[in-house]
């Protein structure tokens, strides 16, 4: 399995029985532009973290021209049918579980908010956890460190987990360091920092304190592969 990297929180885990497409948000992305352009990502499925701009972003069109199933919450994949006809979904909330031919996924808490861009009830945020082909990998979604992060590090165990580290509107670099310690997962990536003025951060300050708390790292540029 491996993952690609689309810059802010937009990434690709390629496996050997599906493409898992989360959070494309492309177009207006600057973390994004010239490394990928919509009309290239035919993925199997779509998994939405919740309904903000910079998550939801092109998947009601990539949707509509691959035909993948949405994942996420039953606001959203409501939205998917009532706004866009597109009826291959599947809803989720938090703490549900589903088996795919490909792997299993469980929808986890975020502590965040959800809206759609014009404003409108996106539903709860939330976080997946992927278990396939032997490896488990968490998607916080856009959250801060809670308590029960320490739970999915338990059950999962995860070999790869997704941190948001930008501040302002998520976990600064700090609390981030606080949510791996939570988590203890096998290999950390940051998410969701760099990509406009308001989460600016110095992510070799977020290395070194991981490298401090006894945690790997690795930072991915956008266009990147991961093999996990």
């Amino acid at each position: 399995m491996k993952l690609v990297y689309f810059g802010h929180s937009a990434f690709q885990l390629e496996t050997i029985g599906a493409t898992l497409l989360v959070d494309p948000w492309i177009t207006g992305n600057p973390r994004a532009e010239g490394v990928v352009s919509p009309d290239e990502l035919n993925p199997d499925v779509i998994f939405l973290t919740h309904a903000h701009g910079d998550h939801l972003g092109d998947a009601p069109e990539i949707a509509k021209r691959s035909g993948a199933l949405v994942v996420s919450n039953f606001e959203i994949t409501s939205y998917f049918s009532r706004e866009h006809g597109h009826d291959h979904v599947l809803a989720m909330n938090t703490g549900g579980a589903w088996t795919f031919d490909w792997g299993k996924v469980h929808q986890t808490y975020a502590r965040h908010s959800s809206s759609f861009p014009d404003g409108g009830y996106g539903g709860n945020p939330n976080g997946f956890v992927f278990e396939v082909e032997g490896k488990s990998v968490y998607a916080a979604g856009d959250t801060c460190a809670f308590a029960e992060m320490e739970w999915i590090g338990d059950d999962f165990e995860p070999d790869l987990a997704l941190l948001p580290i930008g501040d302002c509107f998520t976990s600064g670099i700090r609390d981030a360091v606080r949510a791996a310690g939570l988590v203890r997962p096998d290999l950390t990536v940051p998410v969701h920092y760099n990509t406009f003025p308001p989460i600016e951060v110095d992510v070799s300050e977020w290395e070194q304190l991981m490298d401090e708390a006894g945690f790997a790292t690795r930072v991915l540029e956008p266009g990147d592969v991961l093999e996990i």
